[in-house]
């Protein structure tokens, strides 16, 4: 009994120490300063292009998380009965689309400030720099979000 209790403890310690290690924490600023260097590469803009098309860019991603916030805070609770539950979609729906018109919106100003080829190959960008971050944060994290978890793993919690 007492060897099994100073076991469980020395890995709880040794996985505490290796979690510690390889941890940093997330910065926003660093993430999109990589993000828009990484567009910026990818879509070709030039110094100038880059200037007129981030402010827009930036611009509609706020916007859009706005209206993220909106659908968490509707989908946040399940709803109590069939009714509620139609209306819930609805919302959801009616958010949906004005996700999409925002988008619709920003890609016309974008356009008049840049060709339309390298507006299409930044939005392609940040969607690939999106994925390959997640695929690094998936293999520092395991495929649900904690340090080395398999995937057999439910919530990283061990079985």
């Amino acid at each position: 009994m007492k060897q099994t209790a100073i076991i469980l403890i020395l890995q709880l310690l040794m996985t505490v120490s290796v979690s510690a290690q390889g941890h940093r924490k997330f910065s926003p600023e660093k993430f999109d300063a990589d993000m828009e260097q990484y567009v910026t590469r990818e879509a070709s803009l030039t110094p100038q292009e880059a200037e007129k098309f981030f402010p827009l860019f930036r611009e509609m991603h706020q916007k859009q998380r706005a209206v993220y916030r909106k659908i968490r805070h509707a989908t946040k609770n399940m709803p109590a009965d069939d009714k509620a539950c139609a209306a819930t979609l609805k919302e959801c729906d009616k958010l949906n689309i004005e996700l999409r018109e925002i988008e619709q919106t920003y890609h016309q100003k974008m356009m008049k400030d840049i060709s339309a080829q390298k507006v299409y190959k930044s939005i392609m960008a940040e969607a690939k720099f999106h994925r390959q971050m997640m695929k690094g944060w998936q293999s520092h994290y395991g495929n649900f979000g904690w340090p080395h978890a398999k995937s057999g793993q439910h919530w990283g919690k061990p079985r």
